[in-house]
């Protein structure tokens, strides 16, 4: 279903995307992304086992936060600008849940503008990936 201009509120939140990649969706990713770093698939690298587990691909945390949004969205208008910052890890086989709220509504120069707050969370709630996207909605 596509989302309204109307439809939408300052405050709302975007339906929840949860994830729980495992190892093989790891490796799956590093394939498609060309970042092959040990620290995503290798469990007897030293990096991995000073911290007791290998790590999800912050690049996979953005792209989920990319789907999320894109979910939201559907074909009712195109993302202008995403971005994320890595504060905290994820580990494999445990959830990690992207959330978003809208922040602003308004109209600029003719375009119906929405911006978002978004995040994930990781399996203990911490807040892994604060990010924030703007979205330019279909007239």
């Amino acid at each position: 279903m596509t989302i309204q201009w109307d439809q939408i509120q300052e405050g709302d939140e975007l339906p929840e995307l949860h994830k729980k990649p495992g190892v093989s969706q790891l490796v799956k990713y590093a394939a498609g992304s060309g970042d092959f770093n040990p620290l995503h698939h290798d469990y007897a690298f030293p990096q991995a086992q000073q911290i007791g587990s290998i790590i999800v691909h912050g690049r996979f945390k953005y792209a989920s936060l990319g789907q999320l949004v894109s979910d939201w969205l559907g074909h009712g208008g195109r993302i202008r600008k995403i971005a994320c910052q890595y504060r905290g890890m994820d580990m494999p086989d445990q959830e990690m849940v992207c959330g978003g709220r809208v922040t602003r509504k308004w109209e600029e120069e003719g375009a119906r503008l929405v911006e978002l707050e978004l995040w994930t969370r990781n399996a203990e709630g911490k807040n892994t990936t604060p990010g924030a996207a703007i979205l330019a909605l279909a007239r």
